[in-house]
């Protein structure tokens, strides 16, 4: 029935981008067909590998299954993802995510119970990508498949569950618990692909339409932003008003029609901006070595060696004595003080500027959680920048050229500081405040900006 709405009632020209939105939308079966065969690979590839060996020091990407699918992972899948998502929208949600194809097919055969009101608070998916970032880091799920197993493994049993308990059909794990979602949420702020729907279109439709099964369970007659679109393409063309459509990366940061929301804001500053910044770069930082060393030198001089012990689970620390890879207490604590306490410093740091901004303009919309979006070009840049160490690390054990890499790296930080600079600049010059307030609020807004290309220079040019 839907194909023939489709058909008849669409008469206007159609663009290239729309055309996909409708292809989506009639071959639902294909895109089905293509998440189970994801899913049987992302079986496989997290479930084998984690009884596997240790790979020898000469084998390489292309002839040891653990490596690639190491590689796969988190050389390209992460990156990956992220790109994707900045770019297109949430499409590894809607078309491809393995956890949330799951979850739906389940949630078929649940107990479809009503929703408690805990499971619907907004901040669980900033509390889940910050828990999982962190216990990821100290189990060293970028290392090793069998920690690999317990995150994602345990994430995606996570998922069935909640879909065998809520919901009919519907993704309710994706909604409120995934732990990306959040991330992903703000990044689809400025994807140029988007689904947009025509309010008045819709209202003044009269032909017949098939109710759509929005998994992520949107209104999407009343939906203005790509944050929790799935762009699975289900509602494209509905009532003659949904199409997928291109548009200005910075145009839904600066409509004011679309609410900056508080939790978009933290997940942004504190999560992506934050806890991951730390995450990425602990491993590198002269400071964190200086004070486990003081910390060490202190433990032994007043003979305490208990903080000393790396006799300890590899699902609570980091324990693989084969690759003589062994986290001590102190370890444990250290990364777990550095990530969460370094992370809140950080994210507090660059709050300064988007408060400072908004408090002098004093204009309705201009909020401090609308300029903290302004930086979200500055978010994708670093989250990419962050995960792309990852693949270097791959290809640089594959002895590949890589002289590319401090051009690719400077680029995409550039782009990222210039991309929320103006949209810093846009927001102040809607302000209602006088000259010398647009001044300071635009000033103040280089403090994030700066503080952050300031961080990566010393990760990647410095450190």
């Amino acid at each position: 029935m839907a194909e023939h709405v489709i058909q008849f009632h669409v008469s206007r020209p159609q663009s290239r981008v729309e055309k996909i939105g409708l292809f989506l939308r009639k071959n639902r079966r294909l895109i089905i067909a293509i998440q189970w065969v994801i899913v049987i690979l992302y079986a496989a590839m997290v479930i084998i590998p984690a009884f596997l060996p240790l790979p020898a020091e000469d084998q390489h990407i292309y002839d040891n299954l653990r490596l690639f699918a190491q590689f796969c992972f988190w050389g390209l899948w992460w990156p990956g993802v992220m790109i994707a998502t900045v770019t297109m929208g949430r499409v590894w949600c809607g078309l491809f995510c393995p956890e949330g194809a799951i979850s739906e097919w389940v949630s078929q055969y649940g107990r479809g119970k009503a929703l408690p009101r805990w499971l619907k608070w907004t901040g669980w998916p900033f509390v889940a990508f910050v828990m999982t970032t962190v216990y990821g880091q100290l189990v060293s799920v970028y290392e090793y498949p069998q920690a690999a197993l317990l995150v994602l493994g345990g994430s995606t049993v996570a998922a069935i569950g909640i879909g065998l308990l809520y919901g009919r059909e519907k993704r309710i794990w994706c909604r409120y618990l995934c732990p990306a979602s959040g991330v992903f949420a703000v990044l689809a702020k400025i994807a140029p692909l988007h689904y947009k729907v025509d309010r008045d279109a819709w209202d003044k439709y009269q032909g017949d339409f098939e109710p759509v099964n929005c998994a992520p369970l949107l209104d999407v007659r009343r939906m203005t932003s790509a944050s929790e679109c799935h762009s699975c393409g289900r509602c494209a063309g509905q009532r003659d008003a949904v199409t997928y459509s291109a548009r200005s990366p910075f145009s839904e940061v600066l409509d004011f029609n679309n609410v900056a929301k508080t939790p978009d804001a933290l997940t942004l500053v504190y999560g992506v901006l934050g806890v991951a910044t730390a995450a990425f770069q602990w491993t590198l930082s002269p400071w964190l070595l200086q004070a486990k060393l003081a910390a060490a030198e202190w433990l032994v001089d007043h003979d305490h060696f208990a903080l000393l012990d790396n006799d300890v689970p590899w699902w609570l620390l980091t324990h693989y004595p084969e690759a003589s890879d062994l986290f001590t207490w102190l370890d444990g604590a250290l990364i777990l003080a550095y990530l969460l306490g370094g992370g809140f410093l950080l994210g507090s740091l660059l709050l300064i500027g988007p408060a400072l901004a908004a408090r002098v303009l004093k204009t309705e919309h201009l909020t401090w959680q609308r300029f903290t979006l302004a930086l979200t070009p500055l978010a994708a840049a670093s989250v990419i920048l962050g995960l792309s160490m990852l693949t270097v690390t791959h290809l640089k054990a594959e002895h590949l050229w890589l002289g590319w890499l401090p051009y690719f790296r400077i680029s995409l930080l550039t782009a990222g500081c210039l991309g929320s600079l103006w949209l810093a600049l846009q927001l102040v010059l809607r302000s209602t405040g006088k000259n010398a307030q647009k001044w300071t609020a635009g000033v103040v807004m280089l403090w994030p900006v700066g503080l952050m290309a300031t961080i990566w220079t010393l990760v990647f040019f410095v450190w």
